[in-house]
């Protein structure tokens, strides 16, 4: 399939005035249950590798051996969260999110139904690695969409509920890896059953995305919520090279945003992927209490990144470092609290596991949600797949090869130093996000020609963007 195949959808003739709010209703609520249900089947045929791992390392593979193919898919993910970021800025999401999906689900049907796909760490990590980069095509085609459908004002709310379609999609793998084995009494069921619902939900989210709201008749977003009902006219197109040239490379907000990626996720999966063994080699549960923990681990997210993009709306005005200070901070607590009172008490340590998992996805969401809005709409792919690259292609290889490792050399007690570290670094780097920076939700349009007032500073933003707000303020300055 050629990439002019994937082609954004034309805009459309304008609707009447009289249709425009009921169809912008009706179509908000069918995308956005293509994004959700479609993201949560991308976690479907995504960490599958992970609930196996117990049964691989009784066939005699290591932790560390296991931790490098893993690692496949963390760095073919990051890569392609932000290559093919980049290509769906210039897709239609209706072709681009389905397609990844169906080619995640065949490559996870391969690994559980043919015998070769487990038979070494090489085979193991290539396919994984294929995978991994089909799964890089699964969040900027909703980023984009919440983008092109929802104004700045509700972003954070709505990221927030559709973020907690991977915590559904996560804690349900846990589930179907159950219901597989017991159809089939086979581990390899943990495969290829999740990835057979995945077929059909790649179908679903072809019949119920949309391109943008001008390629439906619709008015933009921007004009819809400021009461305007005629399309205005088509945004200016970006090059790969000025997205990244002039966009994501110079923006030193983005590099910071990455940093604290890099430590989020290295704590989210290495919480999460390293469960099952942990659990099984400190305190002798079997597979299915494994897999209801790591249910319960993915479902806990769900209130807390809900809770999370409320405090950024509502407690600090749509700002989104505070509110991820905020968690991290509990995180670590909470870290401290399994790593130090495991010993004496089970029930503590489960405790301040969900609490890992109630907690760890709001800082996660907000890093995405706070790079989109550093970069106009036709960027937020590259933005987000940015900060992506280096949360997958360096936190999460840490998760899984460096963890793995230290945990053979230095035991859990290193795994949880490694944890608690990487806490700390987050937190640094989301400190560094507070300062004064550009956003470009509140940059002029040709409807507005009042500048926004936000603090700017020069070294976050490229050169055509300062002339454009200097300016501003010569003309405001000129006109008072």
């Amino acid at each position: 399939m050629s990439l002019n195949a994937l082609a954004p959808a034309p805009h459309a003739a304008p609707l009447p005035d009289r249709d425009v709010a009921s169809l912008y209703t009706r179509l908000r609520w069918q995308i956005f249950s293509g994004i959700f249900i479609g993201y949560a089947g991308y976690y479907l045929v995504r960490k599958n590798f992970c609930l196996a791992m117990p049964y691989l390392i009784e066939e005699g593979y290591s932790h560390g051996e296991l931790g490098i193919a893993a690692s496949g898919l963390s760095v073919a993910y990051g890569l392609s969260k932000f290559l093919m970021g980049a290509v769906s800025d210039h897709s239609n999401p209706r072709l681009f999110m389905p397609l990844g999906l169906f080619l995640s689900a065949t490559i996870v049907f391969i690994l559980g139904y043919v015998s070769w796909a487990t038979s070494s760490i090489a085979t193991m990590c290539i396919l994984l690695f294929a995978n991994g980069w089909a799964q890089g095509m699964g969040w900027a085609p909703c980023g984009r969409t919440i983008v092109q459908w929802w104004p700045q004002s509700e972003r954070g709310l709505i990221v927030s509920v559709w973020n907690a379609a991977h915590n559904i999609g996560g804690g349900l793998l846990g589930l179907l890896f159950l219901t597989g084995m017991g159809w089939f009494n086979d581990w390899h069921a943990g495969f290829y059953v999740p990835a057979g619902f995945a077929f059909v939900i790649a179908v679903f989210t072809a019949l119920t995305l949309r391109d943008t709201p001008q390629s439906c008749g619709l008015p933009s977003v921007e004009d819809y919520s400021n009461g305007r009902q005629t399309p205005h006219r088509p945004e200016q197109k970006i090059s790969f090279r000025m997205v990244i040239g002039q966009h994501v490379i110079p923006n030193t907000m983005l590099w910071w945003l990455a940093g604290a990626s890099v430590f989020v996720h290295l704590i989210r999966f290495g919480v999460l992927d390293w469960a099952p063994t942990y659990l099984k080699e400190t305190r002798d549960f079997d597979v299915e209490v494994s897999s209801w923990v790591y249910f319960l681990y993915e479902w806990a997210g769900i209130p807390g990144t809900l809770l999370c993009g409320w405090i950024s709306d509502r407690l600090f005005s749509a700002r989104r470092a505070p509110a991820g200070i905020l968690f991290m901070v509990l995180i670590l607590c909470a870290l401290l609290v399994q790593w130090l009172g495991a010993a004496q008490n089970p029930y503590i340590e489960m405790t301040a596991f969900l609490a890992i998992g109630f907690l760890i996805y709001g800082p996660v969401m907000l890093i995405g949600l706070h790079a989109m809005e550093l970069v106009p709409k036709n960027a937020v792919g590259a933005a987000a797949g940015f900060t992506g690259l280096f949360g997958y292609l360096c936190g999460s290889v840490a998760a899984n090869a460096m963890m793995g490792y230290t945990i053979d050399i230095f035991g859990w007690n290193g795994g949880f130093a490694l944890l608690t570290g990487a806490c700390v670094m987050a937190t640094i780097c989301l400190l560094r996000t507070q300062m004064p920076h550009r956003s470009y939700a509140n940059t002029p349009t040709e409807h507005q020609d009042k500048p926004t007032g936000a603090c700017v500073c020069p070294l976050l933003q490229p050169a055509f963007a300062l002339e454009v707000q200097e300016g501003h303020h010569r003309r405001h300055k000129h006109q008072e």
